[in-house]
């Protein structure tokens, strides 16, 4: 029921039948008086009994009308209260509609505020995801311009490399012409020198025929004057004259020997100045039948490889097994030794044979001793007064009074010498010339500088070329000082101070050999890289020698894989496992980088790696950015050993091919090792001063070929074998 239908049945029926019943009972009371007057007038006066009753009846009227009054008043007052009831019925209906309508419209409000916050929401992320995007566009025009850059750098890298890859077309093709030119030249002086040993020869036999002759005629003139002789003296006589005869007859021989000797030797260079040519011995047998010593002017015996590649590769795999020289099971493949591959170059087949046999016999005391698994099983032991003494002598020398010098100072080249050319054959040691096992130490004493390039030094010591390199451009590069202090005894303290304090001391002896090296970091920690006491003294230079001679033949006794590894057959090696393996046999006692370097035997010691992802072209030691980045394996890996000893020196070494001059290529291969080097440093950040390079041009080839070969023209990197001081 609607409100309005309640408050018509509430109030208003019953206010309509009050009123109809109140108007009949009003009407009959207003009407009485006029009915009594009526009354009044036409009869007589009432009596007091009928006017009591009419007063009574009055009475009754009066009360009845008072009564009708109160109930209508009631009736009013309840139809009041039924409005009173009804009207508070509605305001709180008004009231309950009022609270659901604020309901309803906190509700909505709360709606809207939460729309409004999402709207806002919505907005901050539309904001947000505008601004990632713009910075996006921005990162992404950023990079599209370093691509355009970098592209451009390598177009323009590109037609660096081309000009650079004509240039050396053009330089391969003149040093072809010229190699040419050379080859006829020396086939035309072989054959003129074959001429002249042929004329040599014939003349040598005239001669010979000639002495002969005349030696049979004073044979017979002398026996004949001997016959005469006997006829006219006493046989006392006969017997005492005799001995003079014959001592005349050899006299006579020895003339004619002496005079055919000059025939004979004609137009024969000896290979080494100084050395004894066969007729400056006084015998007709050469010197090489005495000594056993294959003369340098022969040819060496050629190395027979009779193995086939699978007989190869399976002693690869298991080298330990085999006493023979172990190569690499590829085509033409040289030995996998580096002292092996001296050995071949100097004996040939004869070498390889006489390694076997030491070999062989020392196979049974080798066998005891096992492969060393850690660091501290292959180092020599260090006694502790060395261990205590070596960190002060060092820092007495960095601290070490001294008169600054006001520039770089230059190195003196030794007049003299002593580089030994040491071979081991059989327990024989040559050193150029061995009779009956005795040694004679016959010391090159003449140092001549062939050539000098940039920071390089070729030296020529006897019938040996060596290049010297100097570090200390790289070691410099982008330090903040650098300062020279002269010491006593000739010797010069180098400090280059690099951005944050690091500070990186080396002193030099007057022939610029490393007396010692250390880096001094920010907290004043200090790490030996270097340490070579014995080239303190300001005497004689100490002879170059190949201190591993001294060693028996190594036999490699882990597979090859483990021992050599190729950056571009093992891209997913674990590169700092492998460098962190210990040497593959034990270290005697403390090298130095200078006899590391110098010792093929010793770098035998430990593994290396092949950095064959590097492909030099001829005749260059540039390296190509885009194969820099296939060495960040490798460089994480050095780094990695570096985190764990900060100590440890990486020897980069440089090889060529065997195509050009063997000065050229070892000057070369210097440079090979110094690019990477230098590639190591700038690119991944491995500190210069832990690089130590050397070149070693032709020397040591993987691939046995006297023609152009990509595998020969190669850098590899090994941990210097050492025992540690400190």
């Amino acid at each position: 029921m609607t409100f309005r239908s309640r408050l018509f049945a509430t109030v208003a029926l019953p206010v309509l039948s009050t009123a109809l019943i109140a108007t009949p009972t009003l009407a009959d009371a207003l009407m009485k008086p006029f009915e009594v007057a009526q009354e009044s007038t036409g009869e007589s006066q009432p009596s007091e009994e009928e006017l009591l009753l009419q007063q009574q009846q009055q009475q009754q009227d009066d009360e009845a009308q008072r009564a009708a009054e109160d109930e209508q008043q009631r009736q009013a007052e309840e139809q009041k209260a039924a409005e009173e009831a009804e009207r508070a019925a509605a305001e709180q209906q008004a009231a309950e509609e009022e609270a659901q309508r604020a309901a309803a419209e906190a509700e909505q409000r709360q709606a809207e505020e939460q729309k409004a916050a999402e709207e806002a929401e919505r907005a901050a992320a539309e904001q947000k995801a505008a601004e990632d995007d713009a910075q996006r566009a921005a990162a992404e025009e950023e990079q599209r311009q370093a691509e355009e850059q970098k592209a451009a750098e390598e177009a323009e890298r590109a037609a660096a490399e081309q000009k650079a890859a004509e240039d050396e077309a053009q330089r391969a093709a003149a040093e072809e012409e010229q190699r040419q030119a050379e080859e006829q030249k020396a086939a035309e002086d072989a054959e003129k020198a074959a001429a002249d040993q042929k004329a040599a020869e014939d003349e040598a036999q005239r001669a010979a025929a000639e002495a002969e002759a005349q030696r049979q005629a004073d044979e017979q003139k002398a026996a004949e004057e001997q016959k005469a002789l006997d006829e006219q003296k006493p046989a006392t006589e006969e017997q005492a004259e005799q001995p003079v005869q014959q001592q005349d007859g050899g006299t006579s021989e020895t003339t004619a020997g002496e005079s055919e000797q000059p025939a004979v030797g004609e137009g024969e260079q000896p290979a080494v100045a100084g050395e004894e040519s066969p007729a400056d011995t006084g015998t007709d047998q050469p010197a090489t039948a005495e000594t056993g010593e294959t003369p340098v002017t022969e040819p060496v015996p050629e190395v027979v490889d009779t193995m086939t590649e699978a007989e190869k590769q399976e002693i690869a795999e298991d080298p330990a097994k085999t006493d023979e020289t172990v190569v690499l099971p590829v085509e033409n493949g040289a030995a996998v030794l580096d002292s092996d591959k001296d050995a071949d170059n100097a004996g040939g087949q004869e070498s390889r044979e006489q390694r076997r046999k030491k070999r062989e016999e020392l196979r049974a005391q080798e066998e005891d001793v096992p492969v060393p698994e850690t660091d501290d099983a292959a180092q020599a032991t260090i006694s502790e007064e060395m261990r205590e003494a070596v960190p002060g002598r060092i820092e007495a020398a960095i601290k070490e009074e001294g008169k600054r010098a006001k520039e770089a100072p230059d190195f003196a080249v030794p007049e003299t010498t002593n580089i030994i050319n040491n071979t081991v054959i059989n327990n024989t040691i040559i050193n150029n010339n061995t009779v009956n096992n005795t040694t004679i130490d016959n010391s090159v004493t003449e140092v001549n500088i062939v050539e000098r390039v940039e920071n390089r030094t070729v030296l020529e010591v006897g019938d040996q070329l060596i290049v010297r390199g100097d570090d200390r451009p790289r070691l410099r590069r982008d330090s903040e000082e650098v300062y020279y202090d002269n010491l006593a005894r000739g010797r010069v303290r180098e400090t280059i101070v690099r951005p944050g304090g690091v500070e990186i001391v080396t002193i030099y002896n007057r022939y610029g050999d490393i007396i010692q090296r250390s880096r001094v970091g920010r907290d004043g920690r200090e790490y030996i890289l270097v340490y070579a006491p014995e080239l303190e003294d300001d005497s004689p230079r100490p002879g170059l020698v190949d201190v591993g001679y001294e060693l028996p033949p190594m036999r490699l006794r882990i597979p090859v894989s483990d021992y050599i590894i190729d950056t571009s057959s093992n891209p997913d090696r674990d590169y700092y496992d492998f460098l962190a393996e210990p040497p593959v046999e034990r270290v005697e006692r403390v090298y130095t980088i200078d006899e590391v370097k110098h010792s093929a035997r010793l770098r035998d010691k430990v593994r290396r790696i092949d950095l064959d992802t590097i492909t030099f072209a001829t005749g260059s030691a540039d390296v190509p950015m885009s194969q820099a980045r296939t060495l960040r394996s490798v460089a994480e890996a050095m780094q990695k050993v570096l985190d764990k000893d900060p100590g440890e020196t990486f020897l980069i070494e440089g090889h060529t091919d065997a195509v050009g001059s063997d000065k050229s290529n070892l000057v070369l291969s210097d440079e090979r090792a110094e690019s990477v080097a230098s590639l190591l440093t700038d690119v991944y950040g491995i500190p210069p001063e832990n690089l130590q390079t050397q070149g070693y041009g032709e020397r040591f080839l993987k691939v046995k070929t006297q023609v152009a070969e990509q595998q020969n023209r190669r850098v590899t990197t090994l941990v210097r074998p050492m025992a540690r001081a400190n």
